[in-house]
């Protein structure tokens, strides 16, 4: 293998494939990416068994070839190499491979080719199109509400459920729900899959394009992928039932409070700085005519306590949260006014934003003493 290609293209290859490289795994050739050259391209890929990732970009190609190289030490050559050009080449024996730039020449040990799981592409009749800041947009005000406990995968993962009429996603860690909808016209078209949410983040981030693109969503029994330019990103899916989640969607209030995302945040944040009670920031929130008062307790610290104006309809009540989900939410709304529809200081509070009314966020209060 013999090419020559410009470092910032190829540097922005490997960091997306190598959000796909294993970490903790028997087998090390996971932890590589595979480079396989061949007729004026370069496919860079990467698996954890998990997910995979695959990029195609353009680079001369003067011999072709394949190759695994280590997903850290290759990425930090690159990054660190002078030069805007950089030629890759194999030794006689193909174990070593050469990263030369400018006056600068690296030796790197390769994997064996031929041992690499390379991604299997599949295209399906099970698809759909969908613009790339859309779907960007689903993924960052749901994703984050899915759970990180691995001993529950089921909620790991978010839903995507698709009616002839609607999509939505939908990610719950038990605690807390987010939900965003979108109207799609898609005769026939019904649906049902759990997608890891380490999937979806790692779409999202890649998903930053200045022009509009098309997104095309495949899916199988067990697997699903997004393809969309030069990338190619696969996953399976995860099994099981999902909860019915419009069966913890409240419907009757008592109250209703509106203010603005950002202010909230910002005193959120200073108040949950002496809101901490064991493994959580716990924050209590009075919901009075005019005014909230946020108050935070850290017996070993210290208390804090800022009022704000808002608009607030019904009864007082006061409301405790997990500082955390209640600002995850706030992070996401910016500047948005948003309103707190509430019914008691136990009973679970919708939160919605102003600016889009196909989005709902539940969040459970917490008891106190």
């Amino acid at each position: 293998m013999r090419i020559r290609c410009e470092k910032d293209q190829l540097l922005s290859a490997l960091q997306v494939v190598q959000k796909a490289t294993a970490t903790k795994t028997t087998l090390p050739i996971l932890t590589g990416i595979y480079l396989s050259a061949e007729a004026g391209k370069l496919e860079l890929q990467a698996t954890d068994y998990e997910m995979g990732i695959s990029i195609v970009i353009p680079v001369d190609v003067v011999e072709s070839g394949k190759a695994v190289l280590s997903g850290k030490i290759f990425p930090d050559i690159i990054r660190k190499i002078p030069g805007k050009l950089i030629e890759i080449s194999s030794s006689s024996n193909h174990s070593m491979i050469n990263i030369a730039a400018e006056k600068a020449e690296f030796k790197v040990l390769s994997f064996p080719a031929e041992e690499f799981p390379t991604i299997k592409k599949f295209e399906s009749t099970n698809q759909m199109v969908l613009k790339d800041d859309v779907l960007k947009e689903m993924i960052r005000k749901t994703v984050f509400a899915c759970s990180t406990d691995e001993s529950r995968p089921l909620f790991t993962g978010a839903l995507l459920e698709m009616t002839d009429q609607e999509l939505a996603m939908v990610a719950t860690n038990t605690h807390r729900l987010a939900v965003k909808k979108l109207s799609l016209q898609i005769p026939g078209g019904t649906l049902k899959m759990i997608i890891p949410g380490k999937l979806l983040s790692e779409v999202a981030k890649v998903l930053n394009y200045e022009h509009p693109i098309d997104v095309c969503v495949y899916w199988l029994k067990n697997q699903v992928a997004f393809s969309f330019e030069n990338i190619y990103i696969m996953s399976r899916i995860i099994e099981g039932q999902f909860p019915d989640y419009k069966k913890v969607i409240p419907h009757d209030f008592l109250a209703e409070c509106s203010l603005a995302a950002d202010v909230l945040y910002e005193a959120v944040e200073r108040v949950s700085l002496l809101a901490k009670d064991g493994e959580y920031s716990i924050i209590k929130i009075r919901f009075n005519q005019s005014v909230i008062e946020l108050s935070g307790n850290n017996p070993d610290a210290g208390s804090a306590m800022e009022n704000l104006d808002a608009v607030f309809i019904g009864d007082p009540l006061e409301i405790a949260f997990n500082a955390k989900y209640l600002m995850d939410f706030l992070r996401v709304a910016g500047t948005n006014q948003i309103k707190f529809h509430l019914k008691s200081s136990l009973s679970p509070v919708m939160v919605e934003m102003s600016d889009d009314n196909s989005y709902t966020y539940i969040l459970t209060p917490i008891r106190t003493n």
